[in-house]
């Protein structure tokens, strides 16, 4: 198993992490590092020996945390911050409908849902969003078709 950085790596945190409760003295799910955060590679290591775990210094607020290398991006890569985050609940902005015309409405305005996946495109941001009114299907939305649900946990 390859890793892609090394010791010394500056790196950035591309989603918000989250005490899984494997760090002590901070609650389980209390926010560890903001996404966007940049860091240095510490240390390299394993989980289930399937899986490539850096630990991360982030100078700017005195960590170091383990994340796994879907969760990072080089330092000086292009970054686009997401305004929502994966299992986020949001509302459809507008409605949705199933193509260009607008004629087949699918998802009302202000129907909730949930954040499956966060699909950076370019310069943009899209998600995959399963909403409540559409039980079993995904969507592909643009951010801004999307709003906060109130009680933002970031």
């Amino acid at each position: 198993m390859d890793a892609t950085w090394d010791q010394g790596d500056a790196v950035r945190v591309t989603r918000n992490v989250r005490n899984d409760g494997t760090y002590p003295g901070i609650t389980t799910g209390e926010l560890l590092v903001r996404r966007g955060s940049i860091g240095h590679v510490v240390d390299v290591g394993t989980f289930l020996m399937d899986q490539v775990i850096y630990s991360v210094h982030f100078l700017d607020i005195g960590r170091v945390v383990g994340c796994r290398e879907e969760e990072l991006i080089g330092a000086n890569a292009e970054w686009t911050p997401s305004l929502f985050e994966t299992r986020e609940r949001v509302l459809a902005a507008r409605p949705l409908a199933a193509n260009a015309t607008g004629t087949k409405t699918l998802v009302p305005e202000h129907s909730g849902g949930e954040v499956l996946k966060i699909v950076y495109q370019g310069a943009g941001v899209a998600y995959h969003v399963h909403f409540d009114c559409q039980p079993g299907r995904v969507f592909a939305v643009p951010e801004a078709a999307l709003k906060p649900l109130g009680g933002r946990r970031d």
